[in-house]
């Protein structure tokens, strides 16, 4: 096929702030994980599949599949749907404790 370009699971964006290395970021719709630092306006190869543990919003508890969101304010993930992004589901059920600040997640890979 002459148009195929690539498998999509990976693209090249360009930073819409100061990114680290597996961090998220939001690009219009497009939502992935940053594989290097980046400044903002750079261009950052970003992984938009697979699974990944993310910063999430603390003292919240997810159960395994539930629908997880991306806070672009907070730059965390977040159980809560208003005003926030679908990026995929929780893999892995973890507690509402002040000090668990990391979830697995499985990315949609869509918006």
């Amino acid at each position: 096929m002459r148009n195929y370009i690539q498998p999509g699971h990976a693209i090249t964006l360009v930073a819409p702030y100061d990114v680290t290395s597996g961090a998220g970021l939001l690009v219009g719709a497009i939502f992935g994980v940053a594989s290097h630092d980046a400044l903002s306006g750079a261009e950052v190869e970003t992984q938009l599949t697979g699974v990944i543990d993310l910063a999430k919003t603390a003292s919240q508890a997810w159960t395994a599949g539930a629908k997880v969101y991306w806070d672009n304010t907070a730059k965390r993930v977040t159980n809560v749907a208003s005003g926030n992004t679908l990026v995929g589901v929780a893999v892995l059920a973890v507690g509402s404790g002040a000090d668990e600040i990391v979830g697995r997640v499985r990315l949609n890979g869509a918006f």
